[in-house]
């Protein structure tokens, strides 16, 4: 199955858009080919595919890990403990979810909830790298070691890839916990808001 990486069109002259999101219809493909994945073994115990929510010209967006079984059921990343969590995140942050554009680099659970294989990350990212080169969003945030390690191109452990600004096809990238990492670790709730912290100042730069 091909699947084309859509760049944001540039506006009309007068416009004056620059943030103007690709037509409906490049959006329907993309989540009808997610839709109809087979590209690995996950789409055999999938209940539905989670493709992405929030605004398809948000200036920001989170990157997770994959679905679980909450997400699987309802067909929306980050819903459940975790999910009430980043929302709480998000509106330290003055954010709404609406505002703001949230996706896994696994659009399929995987079973039981395990780690991400390499061979499902290889065949699950040109999606995700199609939906960011949608959005062009101004920061990106990587929630946890597989969405960082998947889009950096690296097996640098968590704790090297905090606190730096990192780069994705020209887009400041900042690295912090998995909500769900932070629900069993609280005592690093403080460490993250200081990630989005820097997140934040980036975007307000940019």
């Amino acid at each position: 199955m091909g699947i084309t990486i859509w760049q944001r069109r540039s506006p009309p002259a007068g416009a004056g858009a620059s943030n103007a999101p690709p037509d409906a219809g490049d959006w329907g493909r993309l989540e009808a080919e997610v839709r109809g994945c087979t590209r690995c073994a996950l789409h055999a115990g999938r209940t539905q595919t989670v493709f992405g929510v929030g605004s398809h010209s948000a200036q920001w967006c989170f990157v997770g890990e994959a679905p679980g079984a909450e997400e699987d059921r309802r067909g929306e990343p980050f819903v459940g403990r975790a999910g009430r969590l980043l929302d709480a995140m998000l509106a330290a942050l003055g954010l709404e979810r609406r505002e703001v554009f949230i996706a896994n680099v696994l659009k399929c659970r995987p079973p039981g909830n395990r780690d991400p294989q390499p061979s499902e990350v290889a065949s699950c990212l040109p999606f995700l790298r199609a939906q960011i080169a949608a959005v062009r969003p101004r920061i990106i945030v990587a929630l946890g070691r597989f969405a960082a390690q998947a889009l950096l191109t690296t097996d640098q452990p968590l704790g090297r890839l905090r606190g730096a600004i990192h780069e994705y096809e020209g887009i400041p990238m900042v690295v912090t916990y998995h909500p769900a990492y932070l629900l069993r670790r609280p005592a690093d709730k403080a460490a993250a808001w200081a990630d989005l912290k820097r997140a934040r100042e980036v975007a307000t730069h940019e």
